[in-house]
């Protein structure tokens, strides 16, 4: 099989590190290609046998699967450029959630499929989402849940909740980094900790407490009783909490679905 992802910024270039360092796919099976060949050329670098394509048309002559790893107003310009070429035979793989399987299946005679990585997959961990199209095969299907299941553990999601899934499994790490470093600022702020180490601090609790839910030893309600003595320091920090979280939440997932609903609108394949 051969592979082959067009576009090589943070996510192409993470799913490139992830296929071949976690041993999903050898680097010779892999071709990347990047508007800005001095990109390509540098990820290439790290990889022995990683190849580089000079054009669009030459990585898609070379691959059986295909990733588009771009902004999604660039898809567009991608599709419009290629579409003469493109086979039956050949699978297409989105990794943004508002262009859908339906509208490539539209676009092309390929066969389709959506995936959405997230960047805990650099340490072969967390999720990947899946979505297909109609048409693409059970072999195709298989390839690509065999393939991310090396890095990931592949989730197929509806497409109605391809946003919030994304929110929660690719976006989450920045949320709970942004969460985090208030968190650590305001431990320096209130009680004078030096910041490098509640930062060390913070990292191996978040270190110990995903070890945690990997080994299903508690869940999220039994983990808050089980720190929780009546009456104790943590009793009240959570409820300080309960107090002052308000809409926080609701308020980040309804500016994320805002979000997507205006890139949808504003793409036309």
């Amino acid at each position: 099989m051969k592979w082959g992802i067009i576009g090589t910024g943070n996510m192409g270039s993470m799913l490139t590190s992830a296929l071949i360092n976690s041993g999903a796919i050898h680097s010779n099976q892999l071709t990347i290609f990047n508007r800005t060949p001095e990109k390509a050329e540098k990820l290439a670098e790290t990889f022995t046998d990683l190849r580089t394509a000079s054009s669009l048309k030459e990585i898609q002559q070379k691959s059986d699967i295909l990733f588009i790893c771009v902004k999604p107003h660039h898809y567009s310009d991608i599709l419009n450029e290629l579409k003469d070429n493109f086979t039956e035979g050949q699978c297409i793989v989105s990794i943004t959630s508002p262009i859908s399987v339906e509208e490539l299946e539209k676009a092309t005679p390929c066969q389709v499929a959506r995936i959405v990585p997230s960047i805990t997959n650099h340490a072969f961990a967390g999720v990947s989402l899946f979505t297909f199209g109609s048409r693409i095969s059970e072999q195709y299907k298989q390839t690509l849940k065999n393939t991310f299941s090396y890095f990931s553990e592949p989730v197929e999601v509806e497409e109605a909740h391809i946003r919030v899934a994304s929110d929660i499994v690719s976006c989450g790490p920045a949320f709970i980094s942004f969460l985090l470093r208030n968190w650590i600022q305001a431990a320096e702020d209130v009680a004078g900790i030096n910041e490098d180490q509640a930062t060390k601090l913070t990292e191996n609790m978040m270190i110990g407490l995903g070890k945690l839910f990997a080994k299903k030893i508690f869940t999220l309600e039994e983990l808050m009783a089980k720190v929780t003595v009546k009456g104790g320091v943590t009793g009240e920090g959570l409820q300080a909490l309960e107090d002052h979280t308000g809409e926080l939440f609701h308020e980040m997932f309804k500016a994320t679905q805002r979000k997507h609903k205006e890139d949808k609108e504003s793409i036309d394949l």
